[in-house]
């Protein structure tokens, strides 16, 4: 009677309980009676000793399973345990991740042709991570289509003398070295598979998911990087939230810089629509409109036109369109150049943001009848332009002509303690 192929996993597990080999059987045995062992009180120099020889029993553990996975690739075993490959069923029943799945099936695989990278593992010269890169590349090369061949000794002699992340350098300059070819069809399907998805959430915040190849991962990193560093002595962000501000940042910069193409005859930038009520920031306005967003606050609609291309657009009751304004720029171009020649870059204390990444900030907002001149006028970068309007905090001009930043008082302050909390800069 034929046996399905539930009733073959069943008894092939049961098989595998009741009947490991003798010899997997003994080393179990071994390593449980390390395991209940208790540790000794070790010296430093000892514990790092234990250390590397326990590393190099690993590792030769690895090399032993490597040689038998690839030995069970070579079988049917995988479909019998309803898999559909052998890297999959090694995933799923050896709790591996693919990676590893994959490196040891490779290693195993190439075990016979690398005899001196094999032995020198063995001695402890180099690790098995060594090995499984110098096997990646073996396969990769005599897998081509040129079929050159394989000087192992070479690049053995690197791993040896290389740590691992090095070595997988290393090994990368000879993969291009024998197959140029096959390395640039692997970049350019890298560069194809490229993708970015913007997910909107309900509350209109953006998940973002996307795959990059090295050389697109290494630009966007190096336009990144600058822009993460810790921005003043008051910067306590992680960095994960530095990179997620510097991607905002950059695009906010490329917006202003008006290198993007042209969009419906006019400069891409970022649209808002707001009523003079919430500009001043009145009790009982409503919250502006941006595209490809949420309402916003009323600060973030504040923030957005400090420094603004404005267009005026007259609505009568009905709220139909009866006159549009002509756009004009904020301030003007000889407020900037002087604003840029007098502050040199973001005014924040300690914070050194270059001027070209920074924005002409209102001390009192023109929405409140402050003037568009030099003397009511900062630079401040992305930042703490933020942090001046959404997050609460001010920045004041001295007698002296000195930048002093105030942090938002709590909730429940009134407006005489935040007159209070001035009154010392003036």
């Amino acid at each position: 009677m034929a046996i399905g192929m539930t009733q073959w996993a069943y008894f092939y597990e049961a098989f595998r309980e009741v009947h490991p080999a003798p010899a997997i059987a003994a080393l179990r045995s071994a390593v449980e009676e390390f395991e209940a062992s208790p540790a000794p009180a070790r010296h430093p120099v000892e514990l790092g000793e234990d250390l590397v020889h326990l590393r190099h029993l690993i590792d030769r553990l690895e090399l032993q399973f490597a040689e038998r996975a690839a030995a069970f690739a070579k079988t049917d075993g995988y479909e019998r345990g309803g898999s559909s490959s052998p890297i999959d069923w090694l995933r799923h029943n050896c709790k591996m991740s693919r990676h590893a799945a994959e490196g040891a099936v490779c290693v195993g695989e190439q075990r016979p042709t690398l005899p001196n990278s094999a032995a020198a593992m063995h001695k402890g010269d180099i690790g098995f991570a060594h090995l499984t890169l110098m096997s990646r590349t073996a396969r990769a090369v005599r897998d081509s289509p040129a079929g050159a061949s394989f000087d192992e000794l070479c690049l053995l002699d690197k791993a040896k003398e290389h740590s691992v992340g090095r070595f997988r350098y290393d090994c990368a300059h000879a993969r291009h070295a024998l197959d140029a070819k096959g390395v640039l069809a692997e970049h350019v399907e890298l560069v194809d598979a490229r993708t970015l998805e913007l997910q909107s959430r309900d509350d209109g915040a953006v998940i973002v998911n996307g795959f990059l190849d090295p050389v697109g991962g290494a630009t966007l990193r190096t336009a990144l990087e600058p822009l993460a560093r810790f921005n003043g002595k008051d910067d306590q962000r992680p960095h994960g939230k530095r990179l997620a501000d510097a991607l905002v940042e950059l695009a906010h910069h490329t917006l202003d810089s008006g290198v993007l193409p042209i969009t419906g005859g006019a400069r891409t930038h970022l649209q808002v629509t707001a009523t003079v009520e919430t500009l001043a920031g009145l009790p009982g306005a409503p919250a502006g409109a941006l595209q490809h967003a949420p309402p916003v606050p009323a600060p973030t609609v504040q923030r957005l036109a400090c420094d603004a291309g404005l267009s005026r657009v007259l609505l009568d009751s009905k709220s139909v369109v009866v006159n549009v304004g002509r756009a004009r720029r904020l301030p003007g171009a000889a407020t900037r150049r002087a604003l840029h020649a007098r502050d040199a870059g973001c005014v924040w204390p300690s914070c050194d943001r270059a001027s070209a990444w920074t924005s002409a900030h209102h001390l009192v907002h023109w929405a409140h009848g402050g003037k568009t001149d030099a003397d009511n006028l900062v630079l401040l970068c992305h930042r703490h332009h933020w942090m001046v309007h959404e997050g609460g905090w001010q920045v004041v001009r001295t007698k002296s002509g000195r930048i002093v930043s105030v942090p938002p008082l709590p909730d429940k302050a009134t407006v005489n303690d935040r007159a209070d909390s001035l009154a010392p800069f003036r």
